[in-house]
């Protein structure tokens, strides 16, 4: 795979992920975050592998590795937190941020 093929897809994948979130209503964004988070995950060891398979002597294909692995993590991360701020608001006692208590 030269370094051109591993751009377009990296392209295609990022335009393709904005047009499946742009069209989920704002409402739905937290529970399907939770819902969500296991892809997060494919997302990142599917990362790793085309990281794993890049030609050292090509460096756009390293950075383009290298950004996704990041950006997959970074989202994995994001995807954990948000779902644990979440369960803390039902939880009884749960700690409330910015408000009265």
């Amino acid at each position: 795979m030269d370094g051109f093929t591993a751009l377009y897809i990296f392209a295609l994948a990022a335009f393709t992920g904005y047009e499946v979130i742009s069209r989920v209503p704002v409402i739905l964004h937290t529970p399907l975050m939770s819902g969500s988070n296991f892809v997060h995950g494919v997302v990142l060891i599917g990362a790793m592998v085309a990281l794993g398979h890049a030609d050292p002597e090509d460096p756009v294909q390293l950075v383009i590795g290298f950004l996704a692995v990041f950006l997959g993590a970074a989202n994995a991360a994001g995807g954990y937190i948000v779902t644990e701020r979440m369960l803390g608001m039902f939880k009884a006692g749960g700690r409330k941020e910015g408000g009265a208590k």
